[in-house]
């Protein structure tokens, strides 16, 4: 017996080690024509090159800056001091430098935007792909309840869910993610619905394919593109949620972001006395990440949804 399935197994190994490769060459092939049609578009190209920036400055920021910048005790420079040789963006309220403020606030609206836009679509999908394979009244109930959180606005429920909450990081993403959901449903809800109406699933259906096999083999693959595109594009929003948030106090004060230099900035008084270099290098690098991000988004729905039209 054992020489016997010693036998079997090695007759098998070469076919699924061939259809491995075979998988992987044609993701490679894939991800290929994708970078060759999305360099195409110049706006694209332009707000992943932004982010790669981002990306590199924030990663970078403990070697850079260091971790002493958020140091109220040990500020190097007097409180609100205009730009200088020493201090390139001028110093904050408590005479920390606000370059490396800004560098070091990078980390965290970067990293809450990206956690809050995957929970975000993560929710959405499964709600999306489970109501339109299932349908019925399990889908007539899902739906109803994101068409209430299609008409609530959502910064308010943000507002709500990280008010009653404690004041962390973690509840940011939380709030944000929870509450920006309901259109990545609707959207996945209508492609599971075109691609379930295909009739490989039919035949799927015949050959005993479960709910399971159905949702994860057929329907899934199938609305990745969409995810994707759908999670570029919600990461700048989730940035500025995550900035408005932090503007209106509901941000952990014990670490530095973007919404939270803008804040404290409210707090010192700069806007009254005219502290330009304490708000404006916040608001830009929150403006130009979103913009990126949305660049970005946009490029990948042209490139995995040509009928969109999208202009380069």
């Amino acid at each position: 017996m054992t020489t016997e399935s010693t036998a079997a197994e090695q007759a098998v190994t070469p076919g699924a080690k061939s259809s491995r490769t075979l998988a992987g060459q044609r993701r490679r092939n894939s991800a290929v024509r994708f970078w060759r049609q999305y360099r195409t578009h110049r706006a694209g190209v332009l707000g992943l090159a932004a982010l790669t920036l981002f990306a590199l400055i924030a990663l970078t920021a403990p070697l850079t800056v260091g971790s002493d910048v958020q140091s109220v005790t040990d500020a190097p420079g007097r409180p609100m001091e205009s730009p200088s040789a020493q201090f390139p963006l001028g110093t904050d309220q408590f005479g920390r430098n606000l370059l490396g403020l800004v560098v070091w606030g990078a980390r965290v609206s970067l990293l809450v935007g990206l956690l809050a836009a995957v929970l975000s679509v993560a929710i959405g999908a499964v709600i999306g792909i489970t109501a339109g394979h299932f349908r019925g009244w399990y889908a007539t109930v899902l739906m109803r309840i994101t068409d209430w959180f299609l008409v609530m606005p959502t910064l308010v429920l943000a507002i709500a869910l990280a008010t009653v909450m404690t004041r962390s990081l973690g509840t940011i993403i939380l709030a944000i993610g929870v509450t920006t959901w309901p259109t990545t449903a609707r959207l996945v809800r209508a492609q599971t619905l075109a691609v379930e109406s295909r009739p490989y699933i039919e035949r799927a259906k015949a050959l005993g394919g479960g709910h399971w096999h159905i949702m994860s083999r057929h329907v899934l693959p199938n609305v990745m593109p969409l995810v994707l595109a759908q999670t570029t594009l919600i990461i700048s929003s989730a940035i500025l949620a995550e900035a408005t948030l932090a503007f209106l106090g509901l941000g952990d004060p014990t670490i530095v972001s973007w919404g939270g230099l803008l804040q404290d900035a409210r707090e010192a008084g700069a806007v009254s006395a005219g502290k330009w270099w304490y708000l404006v290098p916040p608001g830009i690098a929150i403006a130009v990440v979103a913009l990126a991000f949305t660049l970005c988004g946009r490029a990948v729905e042209s490139v995995l949804n040509p009928k969109l039209g999208v202009t380069r």
